[in-house]
């Protein structure tokens, strides 16, 4: 478990980094870097730091350079191109878990106790899985605890790794959903 989130660009890097640790990931969708994601990058890196992962490529190094202009303090992990490579496509999906984790180590990740104070069982109780209008529920809880937006299960890793507290969560259900008797 990686105690800093980890910024890759899509969602095929997001997933090889699945394969390599344990993370919080935010994609940045490229150059859709928004508003949004920026505050959201933020948020992680005053809770537990961020590690910027983006391709050895110009769009890439674009990226990052935004991210570092936008977020002080993040820490950079690199993929030599050599290691990224398949076929005459150069990216992080590309990478070999050994080589995502020698990045890592470069950039001095720190690993994590994993905290597991929520569960699934906290998202059918708030009503956060399982209804019409969990998906909505989840947007306006996520933007008043700062989290953003994700699916049920990312919910649940995010409520952990960004050290929400049960106080917190419920005050923020209480605020979001106080017409809702699901609680």
């Amino acid at each position: 478990m990686i105690k800093e989130v980890i910024i890759v660009e899509g969602k095929n890097d997001a997933a090889a980094i699945s394969r390599a640790v344990k993370a919080d990931i935010i994609i940045t969708s490229g150059f859709g870097l928004t508003k949004q994601t920026l505050d959201l990058i933020r948020k992680a890196q005053q809770n537990q730091g961020v590690i910027v992962l983006t391709d050895p490529d110009f769009m890439g190094e674009k990226i990052r350079k935004i991210i570092a202009d936008k977020v002080k303090g993040v820490k950079h992990a690199f993929i030599p191109a050599e290691d990224a490579k398949y076929e005459n496509d150069i990216g992080v999906e590309n990478a070999s878990p050994e080589a995502i984790l020698k990045a890592l180590s470069m950039a001095k990740a720190e690993v994590a106790e994993e905290r597991n104070e929520f569960s699934t069982i906290d998202m059918v109780e708030f009503g956060l899985v399982g209804l019409e209008d969990s998906s909505a529920r989840r947007k306006k809880l996520g933007a008043r605890l700062g989290i953003g937006y994700a699916n049920a299960k990312q919910f649940v890793n995010r409520l952990n790794i960004y050290g929400i507290s049960r106080e917190d969560f419920e005050a923020a259900c209480d605020i979001c959903f106080a017409q809702d008797h699901l609680h």
